[in-house]
């Protein structure tokens, strides 16, 4: 709901306020979106500054998005508790004060413990900044503030990777981190003295503590088995098992415990509701599959073709440009459209460009390789607000709040598994690969003995040399296949997830104004 519509909210502002107060909204809005891509082309740097492995390192990213998904449903009772304006400004000030941490950090185990933090006090930033700025805005004008959010959250993904390459390359890993501190406490400072006179009633209020540590508990567990398997040899492990059967134990009582529950944490019962549960489900596993390409394509372009990090991130920030070219496009069709229609678009569109990178080879050139992530771009724009659109639709006014809160947190969460999952499926796929390359490597294959032959002459090189040398070549290539693998199962999954949008009712874009709250 519009602050400004209810009895007795401020007027809105004017003049220098208005100007300053949405600059600085923005600027939390933007620093939060930054954060969760900026450390994607950095993550080799960090495993190897601080001596781990890069899956080790993937944690970074993982970790900051299951925290900041646990503490999305707990919003609305924080605004409650504490008031819009004050929970806005410490949940600024504790983002700032975990991102010096995080600089600071001498080991992984100190720098995971900081990005849970500041996945944590994320939460609230993306659902009351919207709410902030439609506080800000003239009733009449409430569509320009969801579109100057929306663009301020469609930023990051350009600015994020190539900033945090080219911090990465010239400064220091720690500086991704450190450049929160200025933005933030500008921001802070800003909106506590144009906005503390317009806060909230606080009220005490209970809240569900069953809920929210059996919520904590599986989603934690579940998290730390997908990141610690592949080091564990997974289920021939019995910590593994011990994290999987808790997590399941755990979000049983979890599933249980909120469709009883008086005051539930989480309204689970939203999912009794066809455009709900379809559209939750479809953004979920989309976004699942988008963010994690996201992580490991840096990840490919830096360890096997060489560039640096300023490189990759110049490669993979393409992506935002149409995103960012085709909001206001986005703004007059949605009224006039089938949300469904736009939905199956994008998801179409995403199939084509992950088919267009399964045909990637070890020696493509940055044409190739910019090409699908510009063109990534037109579905980004048709992706997340039809599908907001649709899980909002139908739902009374007193609900959007608690629904937008829900599936943020599905969507944010499957961000997280999707990652751990993919990065584990890359990595088997690589190494089934090389192991099929390495049994055409024998001395009884005469194609494998004259190539070992010609390099030594290319490169005058002994026979030790010039095995080395192949050995080299062939992880490349199993590294290639099996991310060609993973760039073709994303594909297919977008396509086999199209029916989920059509399962929900049709419906024009009259709740699309809803959509900015973490469309992002």
């Amino acid at each position: 709901m519009n602050p400004s519509t209810q009895p007795g909210a401020p007027a809105p502002l004017t003049g220098v306020k208005f100007a300053l107060g949405t600059l600085a909204v923005a600027l939390a809005t933007f620093m939060n979106v930054l954060d969760s891509s900026i450390a994607n082309v950095a993550i080799p740097t960090i495993s190897g500054n601080l001596g781990v492995s890069v899956d080790e390192g993937t944690w970074v990213i993982t970790l900051f998005a299951a925290a900041n998904a646990i503490s999305i449903p707990l919003t609305g009772w924080l605004t409650q508790r504490v008031g819009q304006v004050k929970l806005f400004v410490w949940a600024i000030l504790l983002f700032v004060f975990s991102s010096w941490l995080c600089g600071m950090a001498p080991t992984l185990p100190v720098l995971l413990a900081a990005r849970i933090l500041q996945g944590a006090v994320a939460g609230p930033l993306v659902p009351l900044s919207q709410a902030m700025l439609l506080g800000s805005f003239p009733k009449e004008k409430s569509s320009s503030a969801l579109s100057l959010w929306a663009m301020t959250a469609t930023v990051g993904p350009i600015a994020g990777p190539a900033l945090g390459g080219w911090i990465t390359d010239s400064y220091s890993w720690t500086w991704i981190f450190y450049i929160n501190i200025p933005v933030g406490l500008f921001a802070a400072g800003t909106i506590w003295a144009i906005y503390r006179d317009r806060e909230t009633p606080a009220r005490k209020l209970p809240i569900d503590k069953v809920g929210l540590f059996s919520l904590i508990a599986w989603v934690a567990s579940l998290q730390i088995m997908l990141d610690k398997g592949k080091d564990l040899d997974w289920f021939n492990s019995p910590v593994i098992w011990a994290l999987g059967v808790f997590a399941l134990i755990g979000f049983v009582f979890f599933l249980i415990w909120e469709l009883t529950a008086e005051k539930p944490i989480v309204n689970l019962r939203l999912f009794a509701g066809r455009n709900f549960l379809g559209g939750t489900v479809a953004i979920s596993v989309a976004y699942a599959v988008f963010f994690a390409n996201l992580v490991i394509l840096p990840q490919w372009i830096q360890g096997f073709l060489g560039y640096r990090s300023v490189d990759a991130g110049l490669v993979t920030a393409p992506l935002g440009i149409f995103a960012v070219i085709l909001a206001p496009v986005m703004g007059k069709i949605m009224p006039k459209s089938d949300m469904r229609v736009l939905a199956t678009l994008a998801f179409l569109g995403f199939a084509g460009v992950f088919f267009m990178r399964s045909h990637y080879t070890t020696s493509v050139d940055p044409y190739t390789l910019v090409l699908p992530t510009l063109l990534q771009g037109i579905p980004t724009a048709l992706f997340f607000t039809p599908l907001t659109a649709i899980i909002l639709s139908g739902l009374s006014p007193d609900k959007i709040p608690a629904a937008a809160g829900l599936s943020n947190f599905v969507r944010i969460f499957a961000g997280a598994v999707g990652t751990s999952l993919l990065s584990t499926g890359w990595n088997n796929r690589t190494i089934l690969h090389h192991a099929r390359l390495t049994e055409q490597a024998s001395v009884n294959n005469p194609t494998f003995v004259d190539a070992i032959a010609n390099l030594q002459t290319t490169l005058g090189a002994s026979t030790a040399k010039a095995m080395a040398f192949f050995e080299t070549s062939l992880n490349a290539q199993a590294s290639m296949l099996g991310l060609n693998d993973i760039f073709w199962l994303s594909g297919v999954i977008f396509l086999v997830i199209i029916p989920l949008i059509w399962v929900t009712k049709p419906g024009k874009g009259a709740n699309a104004g809803a959509a900015g709250a973490g469309g992002h």
